[in-house]
Formats: C-alpha cells, structure tokens, sequence
C-alpha cells in the first residue's frame, strides 16, 4: 500500500475517458453467475479516493443508454457517450431511421450528461457480429449525429484503419463541427497514429494497458506528442497484466484477490481491470518517455478538459 500512498500525496488529478461501468462484472456477475456481492459503489470510492475528478462512462448502443445514464446522474462527476459500437451496427438495420432518432432523443433529453458520440467506428477483428459494410454505412452516420450535436467522437479502429481514415477524411467537415474526438484504445502502428494526429489538430490517441502490451506498442508511445494522448482504462478490460511489456514500469500496486469468488471490499480482483488502475497507465507511459509523472498528468488532464469538458461553465 506504500506506493498507492505516495500516489495520493502528489494529488494527481485523472478523467478516465473510456470506463464500461455498467459491465456485469461490477455487480458481481460473471457470464450470468453471480460470484460476489455489486460492489460498484466501492469501485467508485477507490477511483475518487486515486484521484479520478472525472469519468465518461462508455456507451456501445441504444438499449445500454438507460443504464448509463441512470448512473450518470447519481453522481456530477460521471457523464456518459452516446452513439453505437461497430460490432452492434446491426441494431441499425430494422429501421436505421428509428434508431437514428432514437440516438437524438437521448441527446436533447440528456444534455448535460451526454458529452460525446460514439462508441463509434470500425472493427474488422470481429466482423462475424457485423459485416464490414454495415459497419462503415453506420459509422458515416454517427459522424453526422456529431456534426448536428457539436459533440465530439469517440472512436473505435481495430484492424481496419485504411477505411477508418478514409471515412473521417471525406467528413473533415464534419468533424470541424463537432470539435475532434478521440480514438480510443489505440494499439496501431506508429505511421497509423501519426495519420490520425496529421488528419486534424483536435483528434487525440488514447491509451490503456491494451496499448501498452508488447514493446512494439511501447515504442509507438514513446514517440507519440505529449499533447495529443488521452489516459483511459476501458475498464473491466484492458488492465495491465504481468505479461505485459508495461508491466515493469507501474509503481502503483492495489491489494488483490486471484479468485472473484474470494472477493473483499478491500480488493481489487484479479483480471477485472478498475478506473482506479488509471495511475499505472499513466506510470508506463511516464517510464517509458522517462519522463516525470506529475508533469505529464498535469498535460493529459488538461488535453481531456480541452477535448471533452471545454464547454463547461
């Protein structure tokens, strides 16, 4: 606990962009079993008490929408993305009309908690849940939902950055409207992050322990500007795992159980990634720039605030 101590006192301050809060591993279940008591409201107090000031909770379609936001307005510090994942583009296809509007309504209700579109874009590494066309076809449309709310995007590429790329530059006006966006979870190539970061001076990289696994990606962070990356955790996925490259770079260790079923509120559970877990993302990427922590907090706080809570009063 020494190290989450030290953490605390330099008073780092986080937004996790990318956290799936309404996952059911934070309310103890696993594939339909229940393991453990929902422990969300501990989740939460160990991110506030690590430092996060804020978190967007991550939504992936229409039907999880209610749930987000439901959570989102219990607490001022949480807010939440609209739009819906590559890989559900298919919920589209009865009526894309219906679940378009459908999309707006719960952006002119829900003004103040919806602070971005997405999670939207193209994944190619799971085309068996939607095929490329459907993926590209609805994609397009949720940058027009961008435009007409001036929201920013929140982006998913995987496998498929060729088309990812075409697709946001034939809409470069569009996204000059809604302010930018972020793409998220990046795990690319160098000269794919450098085409994102030349595309448009508002678009961001952001990173989690899935960017930090293997050296080729440490060696794409390390050369990527300051000033474009975003922290996020996706958590329950992406933590940063014993195997991973980063791994030798977090200083801060949480105390942790390996079964879920021998879950304590003190714990954290092996393989279930927390928002709180943010601070060893931010110590890989600072070991491998070598550069100083506080200072890059300080720069990726400020880069989320410019990206996403500008608007704010």
């Amino acid at each position: 606990m020494k190290n989450v101590v030290k953490c605390l006192k330099m008073s780092l301050k986080y937004i996790d962009i990318g956290a799936n809060l309404t996952d059911p591993m934070f309310r103890g279940l696993y594939g339909g079993s229940q393991k453990h008591q929902d422990d969300l409201e501990l989740v939460l107090k160990r991110s506030w008490t690590q430092g996060l000031q804020k978190m967007i909770i991550t939504v992936g379609t229409l039907n999880e929408a209610d749930e987000a936001l439901s959570l989102a307005q219990k607490d001022d510090r949480l807010y939440i993305t609209m739009g819906c994942h590559p890989t559900r583009c298919g919920e589209f296809l009865p009526n894309p009309e219906q679940y378009y509007e459908g999309l707006k309504a719960k952006i002119n209700q829900n003004s103040s908690k919806i602070i971005a579109i997405g999670e939207c874009g193209l994944d190619y590494d799971r085309l068996h849940f939607c095929e490329k066309e459907t993926q590209k076809t609805y994609f397009e449309k949720q940058l027009s939902l961008a435009e007409e709310f001036r929201l920013p995007l929140f982006l998913h590429c995987r496998n498929s950055h060729d088309d990812f790329i075409e697709i946001l530059r034939r809409n470069k006006s569009k996204l000059d409207s809604c302010g930018g966006g972020v793409v998220h979870s990046f795990t690319g190539t160098l000269e794919e992050a450098q085409d994102v970061i030349d595309f448009h001076p508002n678009l961001y990289i952001g990173l989690n322990g899935c960017s930090l696994k293997t050296e080729e990606n440490l060696n794409v962070v390390r050369q990527l500007p300051n000033d474009r990356i975003l922290l996020e955790t996706d958590c329950p996925w992406c933590g940063i795992r014993p195997s991973h490259a980063g791994q030798k770079f977090v200083q801060t260790k949480f105390p942790t159980v390996k079964k879920k079923e021998k879950w304590t509120a003190e714990s954290l559970i092996d393989g279930r990634c927390e928002p709180c877990q943010i601070s060893q993302v931010l110590e890989v990427i600072a070991g491998v720039k070598q550069e100083n922590v506080e200072s890059l907090a300080d720069v990726f706080y400020k880069n989320t605030i410019k990206i996403f809570f500008s608007k704010e009063k």
